[in-house]
C-alpha cells in the first residue's frame, strides 16, 4: 500500500509541475505579445517581399528587434526597442540591381508603468529616432529623424488587444536625399492558449506625407513557444497580403519567420 501511495504522489507531483510549466509558458508567451513587458527579448525577424517596380522586384530582411526593460523606481520602466535591419534586395526600382547591407535603425522608448490601470490598460510612452545606418542610397534614407511613439493595450483571458504608433520627422542627413515625414500604425490582436500557441493578427500601416502614400500589409501569425533546457524561445510563422502599397511599393503575398529569444527578468 506504501508502494502505492508513493507512485501516487510521485504522479500527483509530476502533473502539478507540468500544469505550472504550462502556465508559466502562457505566461511567457502573453508577455511577448506585450510590447512593453517586462521581459528580455531578442527576435531575429525574417521579411520576404516581391513585387516591387516594373521589374517585379524582391527584397529579403532580417530584423534583430533587442527589447530591453530598465527599471527606473518602484513604478516606471524604461524599455528601449530596437530594429536593425539587414537586407538584400533586387531590382526594387526598376533595373536597379542587387543592394545587400544594413538599413536605417529605428530605436523606440517608452516610458510605462510598472502596473495596469484601474480597468487593465497597460500603455507606454516616449521618443523614437531614426538613425541613418543604410549602407546604401536603395537601403536607408540617408537622414536622422526623430518623433513621438505610444502604445496601449489590455490583456484578459488569453487575448490581447491594442495599438501601437510612433511618427518621425527628419531634422539632418544628407541635403540631397527626400526628406522624411512618417506616420506608422500597428493596431494589434492575439490570442495565446493555454499550451503556449499564440495566433495573431496585425497591420502596420505607414503613410508618407511626402509622397502622400499608404503602406498597408496585413500580417496573420501563429507562434508557439517552447523551452529548451530552461531556455525559452519562440517559435512564428505568417503570412503578409499588402492591402495597399505605393506604385513602385511591394504586392501579392509575403511571408515573416520569426525566432525569439527570451530572458525572463524575474
Amino acid at each position: 500500500m506504501k508502494q502505492y501511495r508513493f507512485l501516487l504522489a510521485c504522479c500527483l507531483a509530476l502533473a502539478t509541475s507540468a500544469a505550472f510549466a504550462e502556465d508559466d509558458n502562457q505566461d511567457l508567451a502573453r508577455q511577448l505579445s506585450n510590447p512593453v513587458a517586462s521581459l528580455i527579448s531578442v527576435p531575429f525577424q525574417f521579411n520576404y517581399n516581391e513585387g516591387y517596380g516594373p521589374n517585379d522586384g524582391q527584397q529579403v530582411t532580417l530584423n534583430i528587434q533587442p527589447v530591453i526593460p530598465f527599471s527606473l523606481n518602484e513604478d516606471w520602466t524604461l524599455i528601449s526597442r530596437t530594429i536593425l535591419p539587414i537586407i538584400w534586395q533586387n531590382d526594387i526600382a526598376g533595373d536597379s540591381g542587387e543592394q545587400t547591407g544594413l538599413g536605417d535603425t529605428t530605436q523606440s522608448l517608452f516610458f510605462s508603468p510598472k502596473r495596469p490601470g484601474p480597468s487593465g490598460i497597460i500603455w507606454g510612452v516616449g521618443p523614437v529616432f531614426l538613425v541613418p545606418t543604410g549602407t546604401d542610397d536603395l537601403l536607408g534614407t540617408g537622414k536622422w529623424g526623430a518623433g513621438p511613439t505610444g502604445v496601449v493595450l489590455r490583456q484578459f483571458g488569453g487575448w490581447t488587444v491594442g495599438a501601437l504608433a510612433n511618427h518621425i520627422w527628419s531634422f539632418a542627413g544628407d541635403g540631397d536625399r527626400a526628406d522624411v515625414s512618417s506616420t506608422f500604425l500597428q493596431p494589434f490582436v492575439s490570442f495565446t492558449t493555454p499550451d503556449a500557441w499564440t495566433f495573431g493578427l496585425n497591420t502596420e500601416s505607414t503613410y508618407n506625407w511626402e509622397t502622400g502614400d499608404w503602406s498597408v500589409p496585413i500580417n496573420f501569425t501563429v507562434g508557439k513557444l517552447v523551452k529548451f533546457d530552461k531556455q525559452p524561445v519562440s517559435f512564428t510563422a505568417g503570412l503578409r497580403y499588402w492591402a495597399e502599397s505605393p506604385d513602385s511599393g511591394p504586392d501579392g503575398l509575403g511571408f515573416r519567420g520569426v525566432v525569439t529569444f527570451l530572458f525572463p527578468t524575474k
